[in-house]
């Protein structure tokens, strides 16, 4: 059963959500699912931000698109008009953060919020809600906006949106060739 779902899981952007809200319920158990995942001596790094309502998502639009606009090298008005547009066609966005625990190798911390991340996307895959995690290099651009402490910080946002079809899979290279047995 988990490796169906594990199989099935694929990234699904704003534009290919519809219009079917996401109940509070459905996110609160994509939240407590990445609240399992594994994490070196119990630090529980991940820490979130949910954007549900309309308002939220509007608000949040306006300072994505504000924070590329003033990290980019080389502004785009088209990518700026995507980004701007991301959180609105969203039935939900949830800015993935962490805070850092220092008796913990920060990879070990990175590892486990990406974890809990993978555990979330599993469980939304299951409920039938598309979801991908960007990681836009100007995330913790919004430290100030979600009101981060000084020990926490962004790492990108998980956008989730009921879909009529999930993507195909892609092509993936055979197991055997990625694996040497010692």
């Amino acid at each position: 059963m988990i490796l169906k779902v594990i199989k099935n899981r694929r990234s699904v952007y704003p534009p290919q959500y519809n219009d079917t809200p996401i109940s509070r319920e459905d996110i609160y158990e994509i939240l407590e699912a990445a609240n399992y995942a594994p994490t070196h001596k119990k630090t529980q790094p991940w820490r979130f931000k949910v954007m549900h309502s309309e308002t939220s998502k509007k608000v949040f639009s306006e300072a994505l698109s504000e924070a590329y606009k003033a990290f980019a090298p080389k502004f785009s008005k088209i990518k700026y008009k995507k980004i701007k547009e991301k959180p609105v066609k969203s039935g939900a966005v949830i800015a993935v953060c962490m805070k850092r625990d220092e008796s913990v190798a920060l990879w070990e911390e990175q590892a486990a919020v990406a974890m809990a991340v993978q555990n979330m996307w599993l469980l939304a895959t299951e409920k039938g809600i598309g979801a991908y995690w960007g990681t836009p290099p100007f995330a913790n651009k919004l430290n100030d906006f979600f009101k981060l402490e000084e020990t926490e910080v962004c790492l990108g946002f998980f956008f989730m949106g009921h879909t009529d079809e999930f993507p195909e899979d892609w092509d993936r290279r055979p197991i055997e060739e990625l694996t040497q047995w010692l």
